[in-house]
């Protein structure tokens, strides 16, 4: 038995042992052996067999699919760590992991990205830009303004990094080698949203850039995929020349649909 399967199994174990039976629509009774739900009423919520229950509480050499763990995770009213940790140990993708229960307000946001001296900026889970400091304005222009600019005050549209990077005509000036940063950029998007890949908003910002940019169409079809990662930046701004940075990404750990992007001048 190894010892990531017995965890998994004492893990379902301690968790099945605190649940209150009448919580879960059992009878409490006062003829019950062990405190918290039996095996067999926790393979009945998950619809799966008691002796397979049974098996993988006991560690067992068994493959355990991600639609068992799922219904696992939601039977025993699993919260987000919870249900993350149940995939993690069984090896196994979660299709629909738990989304974070709020988000993080705009003026937090706002005020995060003004602590800092540099460029900074928050993208969201497309890759909208949900907060940005006035170096970063400065840095990458009006863009980065567009919703608050925008003609129609009630377009409450954010800006978004894919969109000027394949879009805007600037950006092909602004980023240095803008063929390679652009191929990498779809690359790491695609990593980052791969499990969201069925929601309606993300297919129709994918199409969208797809019909209005040959090059993205051609990156996205590749199915490369890229860890977003830091490293030198260059840009050729049209009043301050050619600046370097070096780029450093931040998971927010209560939000991790969104990324803090730091820029710190390369001299500094």
């Amino acid at each position: 038995m190894s010892s990531q399967r017995k965890e998994l199994g004492d893990f379902l174990m301690a968790l099945r042992q605190k649940c209150e039976p009448a919580a879960f629509g059992f009878p409490a009774g006062l003829r019950r052996r062990t405190q918290g739900l039996r095996r067999e009423e926790v393979a009945q919520l998950a619809a799966i067999s008691p002796t397979w229950y049974a098996w993988i509480e006991q560690g067992r050499d068994i493959s355990v699919s991600s639609d068992v763990l799922d219904r696992l995770a939601d039977s025993l009213r699993m919260d987000k760590t919870q249900r993350a940790y149940l995939f993690e140990l069984a090896g196994r993708h979660d299709a629909r992991p738990a989304r974070p229960e709020h988000d993080m307000p705009p003026e937090t946001l706002q005020q995060l990205v003004d602590g800092f001296a540099y460029p900074a900026y928050v993208l969201g889970r497309y890759w909208d830009v949900l907060a940005s400091n006035p170096p970063a304005q400065a840095l990458f222009g009006n863009w980065l303004n567009a919703g608050a600019d925008a003609e129609d005050a009630s377009d409450t549209t954010p800006p978004n990094l894919l969109r000027f990077v394949f879009l805007d005509p600037a950006a092909r000036t602004l980023v240095e080698d803008w063929e390679t940063r652009a191929r990498r950029l779809a690359a790491e998007f695609r990593a980052d949203c791969r499990t969201d890949l069925d929601d309606t908003n993300l297919q129709q910002l994918v199409d969208t850039l797809a019909q209005a940019s040959p090059e993205f169409a051609r990156y996205w079809k590749l199915h490369d995929v890229l860890e977003r990662q830091g490293g030198l930046r260059g840009f050729n701004h049209p009043t301050r020349g050619r600046l370097t940075y070096q780029q450093v990404t931040f998971r927010l750990v209560d939000q991790e649909h969104l990324k803090l992007v730091l820029l710190t001048p390369e001299s500094a």
